[in-house]
């Protein structure tokens, strides 16, 4: 296993600031910081996700143990949401 997937491993939400619309900004574990906007997500649908266009659900989004959640119980993994994040070019490091 290579060092950067242990690193991952570890990676978790630490802090989430809604922006408006579905943008949120997402502080990682591991000092990264980016702000993601989520309407593709919701744009894709699904039984999960169709509360979420309500955008007074959307705002209700909230971190549980690290893992961004929504009320109802759905949630996105903080690995793959990071992994997404830097794919994009979003993420940044966190000023020190």
């Amino acid at each position: 296993m290579n060092t950067q997937h242990q690193m991952l491993e570890s990676v978790d939400d630490t802090r989430v600031e809604r922006r408006g619309g579905y943008r949120l900004m997402l502080v990682f574990s591991d000092g990264t910081e980016g702000e993601r906007d989520f309407s593709d997500l919701i744009g894709d649908g699904g039984e999960m996700v169709e509360p979420l266009r309500d955008p007074a659900f959307f705002a209700h989004i909230f971190l549980d143990d690290g893992i961004l959640t929504s009320p109802n119980g759905s949630d996105l993994d903080s690995i793959a949401l990071h992994m997404d994040m830097k794919g994009r070019g979003l993420l940044r490091r966190t000023a020190a």
